[in-house]
């Protein structure tokens, strides 16, 4: 990448579930004056337009998928880029149990990847944006000019899901159910989330939010 290089600016944030990627990236594009990307939001919207059919999840194939897809827009919001079905605000559409439910289901699908990879890519065109997801840093901006891994041990992320998720701290039983579903989850998304070889370590156990933020955004102004 030459140090004169004039292309807006990209930061991608990869890591393992529950590591605070969305989040800290929101916080990121706001302090910068970017844009954040949430690539996730593509998946469940793709989900909730293919659950509008009616069929059944298990008849899905990825050529319905991509018909469905066919229904998403990405716009560009005042500070991230927001997803739209039809046309319209779906946010707590796609946030609902039986659009989460089966999410994965189509993450999983190669061709669907590729068209949300295609969609990410395009928001990068004539805007500064932070990227966040699983293969940002790799398969989607292998050029960009920050990649950041976060991590944190699982019972941190383990703690901060069910923090989220019931707005108070777990219990020691909570506590060993998440971690342990989470372990699994590491051990299954191995294979797809790796860290870019040129990527920044950041580990975020036991340092606050805002120090992780501005970590970032001390990195990302060096490289503007």
């Amino acid at each position: 990448m030459s140090s004169f290089d004039r292309s807006p600016l990209v930061v991608t944030i990869d890591g393992p579930a529950a590591s605070g990627k969305s989040s800290t990236a929101k916080l990121v594009a706001a302090r910068l004056g970017m844009r954040h990307v949430d690539s996730g939001t593509l998946y469940r919207t793709v989900t909730a337009s293919q659950m509008r059919g009616g069929e059944a999840p298990e008849l899905w194939t990825e050529q319905s998928v991509l018909d469905a897809a066919c229904h998403v827009t990405l716009v560009p919001g005042e500070t991230s880029f927001v997803p739209r079905l039809d046309g319209a605000e779906c946010e707590a559409e796609i946030r609902g149990e039986a659009v989460t439910g089966q999410v994965s289901l189509v993450a999983k699908m190669p061709h669907v990847r590729a068209w949300v990879n295609a969609m990410v890519r395009s928001t990068a065109a004539s805007h500064e944006i932070v990227v966040d997801g699983r293969d940002m840093g790799t398969a989607v901006f292998p050029d960009a000019r920050l990649k950041v891994w976060l991590v944190a041990l699982p019972e941190e992320r383990a703690r901060r899901r069910v923090l989220q998720r019931l707005g108070r701290g777990p219990t020691p039983d909570e506590l060993a159910a998440e971690t342990a579903d989470l372990e699994a989850r590491d051990l299954k998304d191995r294979e797809q989330t790796q860290p870019a070889a040129d990527a920044v370590w950041i580990d975020t156990t036991g340092i606050s939010q805002d120090e992780q933020v501005g970590r970032i955004v001390s990195l990302a102004e060096q490289r503007r």
